[in-house]
């Protein structure tokens, strides 16, 4: 399996880190750089780690421990100039996003090259994450688009260990495809009433970027 993590923080490190037995090509890709409020929540990255670029500091402790696996590290952003070529080059993708826009992005450029992503987002203590594959639903199936505010994390706050449960289950769901053509199973978690559920949807006929027509 060829795996895309975008994103490198609280949900691309313990992705990364549950996909890395499963891969053998795992691309990391973040422009970002480790900041000190980063650790509770990013375990790749150490306190010795503070000010290097977080793909280099994921990507060196990865091959230590995963010797085998090719590991390439993209100091980037992903824009729509190079999102469809970074898809084609992969299976499935993680998105470890922070940034709602970002996600619609990766969202329509799943659709296009007919990849797999997995959809995480995490916000003070709750969760949620849906694989998307090429036979639906999709993002825009639940939403037109993006909100014209929407707290990031940093701005909001988020439980730490919410991150990695997320991160968690976005690398399982990368390993599983959705059972039922056209369904997929939206993942919700709740940190605070310690609840998780999931909610079935099905594609959406009218959608903006997957609809039938």
């Amino acid at each position: 399996m060829k795996a895309l993590v975008i994103g490198v923080g609280g949900l691309g490190c313990p992705a990364s880190l549950a996909l890395a037995p499963h891969a053998r090509l795992l691309t990391l890709v973040d422009y970002d750089v480790v900041e000190l409020t980063n650790l509770h929540r990013q375990p790749w990255h150490h306190p010795g780690d503070v000010g290097r670029l977080k793909v280099d500091s994921a990507a060196e402790k990865i091959r230590a421990l995963f010797p085998a696996l090719q590991v390439v590290s993209l100091s980037t952003r992903v824009t729509a100039q190079n999102v469809d070529p970074l898809f084609e080059l992969h299976d499935v993708v993680i998105d470890g996003t922070d940034d709602a826009q970002a996600k619609f992005m990766l969202n329509d450029a799943a659709v296009r090259t007919r990849k797999s992503l997995v959809y995480g987002g995490v916000l003070r203590m709750t969760g949620q994450a849906m694989r998307i594959q090429p036979d639906g639903p999709c993002l825009r199936c639940l939403f037109d688009g993006p909100p014209d505010e929407a707290p990031s994390c940093a701005q909001a706050g988020v439980l730490g260990s919410m991150a990695g449960v997320i991160g968690g289950l976005q690398a399982q769901l990368a390993l599983t495809p959705n059972p039922v053509p056209g369904e997929a199973l939206l993942h919700l978690v709740d940190g605070l009433a310690f609840r998780a559920r999931q909610v079935r949807l099905e594609k959406a006929a009218d959608c903006q970027a997957c609809g039938r027509g």
